[in-house]
């Protein structure tokens, strides 16, 4: 049975143009593969006021955004565009480059209201750091739901309450989003091999008589599975791993093996060569 080893608080920070994240105080090797977890939000945004994440290159891993509400558009350097909404999931793998935007649709723009999601980072081993990259979008419709005795989930990536996601990694991620409602229990298996983590945003749980409120990461022990249990309605993030076992060489957008490598990637985004 896995435990909780650590509680991790989060703090407010800002990204991209100005808007807030809740974001854990403390990210890396602890809980790899993943690199970075923000919580977009909630805010509620006046007309016009929306703030997004204007062009920006990365390199070396994935972006996995996941919108609760509101609406984003996005546009990379290959030409790609597309929206999301509520519900809808976009897992870009960077690997040897891309430049993209993330900004407001133009009627939220317009129109304003609530936005809130996550943007989770997750490393690539140095043999996927420069493969081509790509983007898997899941629209809410075909991203797998299921709701049982007080609990729902719906699978991102990997699996749970017997419903598997249709997203492929490079390595094998587990992530869940779930409700509870007062009084239920959620059990889970998680292969031994994987890093484990949940992120509680709405009330609390309780992991092995470890309570974890809103706003805080537990970083769980090892173990074949988790029981989850709420005395409140709440709402998490299940995140879950391979340790990857390489050096880790990051600066801002780029997080690769070396400073070498780090500092060709700066270079050939200045010299035009980045996405080429």
């Amino acid at each position: 049975m896995r435990t909780v080893n650590h509680i991790i608080p989060t703090h407010t920070v800002l990204e991209g143009g100005g808007f807030k994240v809740r974001r854990p105080v403390a990210m890396g090797r602890l809980m790899s593969p993943f690199l970075l977890l923000d919580e977009m939000g909630p805010a509620d945004y006046g007309p016009g006021e929306a703030i997004g994440a204007p062009w920006h290159p990365h390199r070396g891993f994935e972006t996995v955004t996941y919108m609760l509400a509101g609406q984003m558009q996005h546009e990379d350097s290959a030409g790609n565009k597309g929206d999301l909404g509520p519900g809808d999931v976009q897992w870009m793998t960077a690997g040897r480059g891309i430049i993209h935007s993330e900004e407001p649709h133009i009627d939220f723009q317009e129109n304003g209201g609530r936005m809130h999601g996550f943007q989770i980072w997750i490393n690539l081993p140095a043999k996927h750091k420069m493969m081509e990259p790509r983007y898997q979008e899941i629209p809410a419709e075909n991203s797998p739901t299921t709701e049982k005795d007080g609990v729902w989930v719906r699978v991102v990536a990997g699996e749970c309450l017997g419903l598997q996601s249709s997203i492929d990694t490079k390595v094998r991620i587990e992530y869940i989003h779930a409700k509870m409602d007062v009084n239920s229990t959620l059990e889970k298996e998680i292969d031994e091999s994987l890093n484990a983590m949940i992120y509680v945003f709405g009330g609390e749980i309780i992991v092995q008589n470890k309570t974890v409120k809103d706003g805080e990461l537990a970083l769980l022990s090892e173990g074949e599975r988790i029981v989850i249990q709420s005395n409140v309605s709440s709402e998490f993030l299940i995140l879950a791993g391979p340790e990857l076992n390489e050096p880790i060489a990051r600066h801002g957008p780029f997080v690769m093996n070396t400073r070498e490598e780090i500092q060709q990637a700066f270079f050939d985004y200045q010299n035009g060569t980045f996405t080429n």
